[in-house]
């Protein structure tokens, strides 16, 4: 393996590491420091928004200064984030936290970014394995985030949770100082002055769309069910060691397969990988309707990462395909703004709809949005047959 892919790699686990916790603990957070209980998940919401906004200014910045500057940047905002959440939290001050998650945000904005930097610095037929190689790295955060979340629960009195995101400045560090080793080459000429297509051109192409849309449903979908399950086993009297348990192998889920998605997608093509994870998405939403005992979201949850992961990083793969070397950064980075708009939507409002509809409904309402990602991988399937037929040598 490159070792620089090995160091993105780290900073993944890392940046991780950070994101598990959090999904394990602050809906839980948000209910115990929010004046109602529909708030609870809003501190989610304001972590994906800032996140959101970053997307386009953090990949513009990297396309003009570099990966590293942008990444060691994202990681000192973390660091930062870290330390306002804990004394928010120890403080008892939602609108503080509320802040804290933000800076959370503009730092995982950066954070998503290690994917495309692994991309570039290795040729373009390991592309896919790769980027799926960076993403195994968050199977360390399934075990780190949740563990380290209960471990340091009660380390504080009367502050639960708060030492626990007093760690996120820690993990933070740590991106901070793995960078200095970090290698990616400098922006080159042909993507700082390189050739622009009008910008209209470029996103109403079909396999912009189809990787756009793809990613957004995969990230949208996992999370409006994760971050809703610590409260749904809440609901139904599970204890916290039981919904740190069902996150952190629902984090398996997302990133083990990571091992040999890459390989799946140079043999088998990137679309039937799509398909394979957007079924998998659907059979998760399926089985949640079969009860909800703690069996029911251990699997409905592992499913969802397996399905995230086949969808989500087949939709990256697939987005590498869509720019030209100059194009790069604002393609990149009004993906991510568009996917991660569909990220802050589905964690600021889960939390209602919880309140709302209940897990059951929940899940039966995610069903048609995933059933249109399928007919839009199968759609650019038949539109990429039909143009090899007539231009063999054309790219969709």
């Amino acid at each position: 393996m490159n070792i620089n892919v090995l160091w993105l790699a780290i900073c993944q686990g890392l940046m991780l590491s950070s994101t598990s916790l959090t999904m394990a603990t602050s809906a839980l957070v948000g209910f115990s420091l929010a004046p109602s209980a529909s708030m609870a998940t809003l501190p989610v919401g304001v972590t994906y928004l800032f996140m959101m906004l970053t997307m386009i200014p953090a990949s513009l910045l990297m396309q003009k200064w570099g990966r590293r500057v942008g990444f060691t940047l994202g990681g000192t905002v973390g660091i930062v984030g870290g330390i306002v959440s804990a004394v928010a939290i120890y403080h008892q001050s939602f609108v503080l936290f509320m802040f804290g998650s933000g800076l959370f945000g503009i730092a995982n904005g950066f954070g998503q970014f290690y994917r495309f930097a692994a991309a570039e610095i290795v040729p373009p037929e390991n592309k896919s394995k790769a980027i799926s190689w960076v993403l195994a790295g968050g199977l360390a955060a399934a075990f780190v985030g949740p563990n380290v979340a209960s471990w340091t629960k009660e380390l504080l009195p009367n502050a639960t949770f708060s030492a626990s995101y007093a760690c996120i400045a820690l993990f933070s560090l740590g991106v901070v100082v793995v960078q200095q080793f970090l290698k990616v080459p400098l922006p080159t000429l042909s993507e700082t002055s390189g050739t622009v297509r009008p910008l209209l051109t470029i996103l109403t192409r079909p396999i912009f769309v189809v990787a756009a849309l793809s990613a957004m449903i995969a990230y949208g979908t996992m999370n409006l069910l994760m971050t809703a399950t610590p409260l749904a086993m809440d609901h139904h009297g599970m204890p916290f060691s039981d919904t740190a348990t069902v996150i952190q192998w629902h984090l398996v889920g997302m990133f083990a397969p990571s091992f040999f998605t890459g390989s799946l997608i140079a043999r088998f093509g990137v679309l039937k990988v799509m398909f394979v994870g957007a079924l998998t998405l659907l059979c998760c939403a399926i089985l949640s309707l079969f009860g909800s005992e703690y069996a029911h979201f251990f699997a409905a949850l592992l499913l969802l990462g397996v399905g995230w992961n086949f969808l989500f990083v087949g939709a990256t793969t697939l987005l590498t395909e869509a720019y030209l070397p100059a194009e790069k950064g604002l393609v990149q980075g009004i993906n991510d703004f568009l996917v991660f708009s569909a990220t802050a939507f589905t964690a600021l409002s889960s939390g209602y709809l919880h309140h709302v509809l209940g897990w059951e409904k929940l899940n039966t309402y995610t069903m048609p949005v995933v059933i249109v990602a399928i007919g839009l991988i199968l759609i650019l399937a038949l539109i990429r047959k039909r143009e090899e037929r007539q231009f063999p040598t054309t790219a969709t």
